[in-house]
């Protein structure tokens, strides 16, 4: 009788190791799964590398490069931080660069706000962390690099309009979506107004702030807000007029490099889709 239920009680201990393995092997094979799917970057990544559409420094993500003067700057959100903050690599070594001012109009006629063009302001690249022969590109990660062509001119408020594709790629997830509504943005609990804010049916979270806005291809704005987890961004070219901005749409932005010529950017045009 006792090797009866010896037996019997090594049965159902052999059956869940069977069903625990089962789970085990289900669930290592859905990992596989996943990771085979994610998307993948393909591109190289320059040294300095381009910031421009990555990850910027703690929550602030890059947009656009652009010249102030002769200065080559990185343009992110005036609400990510303040002016004269340094911003660090990952190493928290090396300096990318300090952060200018945000955009600010003179006077604001709503009482406890502060009135802007757009939810802007830049970071002063560090003379070393430049990427010369880059200045017209744009990381996009798993969408691949976009190169702005010569001459393109950044998209204000009057030049996006509803149904328009939209791509960012903040917190090195790149999305597409299309353009929702527009309108001012003036709430009672939020300090900032902006006359244009701009909605799309794309995804966002802490990190995507400051990050570059395509529309049709074409850089046109600033992640600025979340509206029930969707974005809303601030328009790009009253952003850079009020800032005294021109974005850089050749490989050095019109400068020459310190170390003489640098080579001609790879990738796609600006307004063609992969480039992966």
């Amino acid at each position: 009788m006792t090797g009866t239920r010896r037996r019997a009680g090594i049965r159902p201990l052999r059956l869940v190791i069977v069903v625990l393995a089962g789970v085990l092997l289900l669930f290592g094979t859905l990992l596989f799964v996943r990771a085979a799917l994610q998307p993948r970057r393909t591109t190289p990544l320059f040294d300095p590398p381009v910031l421009a559409g990555q990850q910027l420094w703690g929550y602030c993500a890059g947009g656009f490069y652009a010249r102030h003067g002769d200065v080559i700057v990185l343009t992110s959100t005036g609400h990510c931080t303040t002016e004269g903050t340094v911003a660090d690599d990952p190493d928290g070594i090396t300096v990318r660069g300090v952060f200018g001012p945000a955009a600010r109009d003179a006077t604001c006629p709503y009482a406890r706000h502060r009135c802007a063009s757009s939810d802007m302001n830049y970071l002063v690249v560090a003379k070393d962390r430049v990427p010369w022969g880059h200045l017209n590109t744009v990381d996009m990660g798993t969408g691949g690099y976009r190169i702005i062509p010569s001459g393109t001119s950044p998209l204000g408020c009057p030049d996006v309009a509803i149904g328009d594709p939209v791509e960012i790629d903040g917190r090195n997830i790149n999305r597409t979506g299309r353009v929702l509504e527009k309108g001012e943005y003036l709430h009672p609990d939020d300090g900032d107004y902006f006359p244009c804010m701009i909605a799309a049916d794309i995804a966002v979270e802490s990190g995507d702030s400051g990050g570059a806005v395509l529309v049709r291809g074409i850089p046109a704005g600033v992640s600025s807000r979340s509206f029930g987890g969707m974005l809303g961004f601030t328009p790009l070219a009253e952003g850079m007029a009020q800032l005294g901005l021109d974005l850089c749409t050749t490989p050095n932005c019109g400068l020459p490099p310190p170390n003489g010529p640098s080579p001609a950017s790879p990738g796609v045009p600006v307004n063609t889709p992969g480039g992966s």
